[in-house]
C-alpha cells in the first residue's frame, strides 16, 4: 500500500506532509508508505490520478479520500475501491491475494 494525501474533499488534510504522515500513523496505524501532498480531482489533479481513473473509469472522478487501486504485477490497474472499504475487507483482501498470487512476468 502506498498513501497519496490529498486536500480536495473538505480540506480535510490541511497540514504539512509531515503532519499528515504523523496523525495517520497515530490516528489510524499507518505504517505503508506516504507519499506528499497531491490534487487528486479538479484542474490540477496529478498525472498519476489522472492515469488510474484513466484505466478503472468508474466512477469518473475520486469519491473521497481512501479510494483505492490496486496495481497488479505487470503494472496495470485490476481494480478500484471505493473510500469505505477499509484496507482490512474481505473482498480488498482476496483481491489482493489473487494478483499476489498469478506468477511474476
Amino acid at each position: 500500500m502506498l498513501g497519496f494525501p490529498a486536500n480536495n474533499f473538505g480540506a480535510q488534510e490541511p497540514g504539512t506532509n509531515a503532519e499528515i504522515a504523523q496523525f495517520c500513523s497515530h490516528s489510524y496505524g499507518v505504517t505503508f508508505p506516504m507519499f506528499e501532498k497531491i490534487s487528486v480531482g479538479g484542474a490540477d489533479r496529478h498525472p498519476l490520478y489522472r492515469e488510474l481513473i484513466a484505466a478503472q473509469p468508474e466512477p469518473a472522478d475520486i469519491r473521497w479520500n481512501f479510494e483505492k487501486f490496486l496495481i497488479g504485477r505487470n503494472g496495470t490497474v485490476v481494480a478500484r475501491f471505493a473510500p469505505t472499504v477499509t484496507p482490512d475487507d474481505p473482498a480488498l483482501l482476496a483481491a489482493i491475494d489473487a494478483e499476489l498470487a498469478k506468477p511474476a512476468a
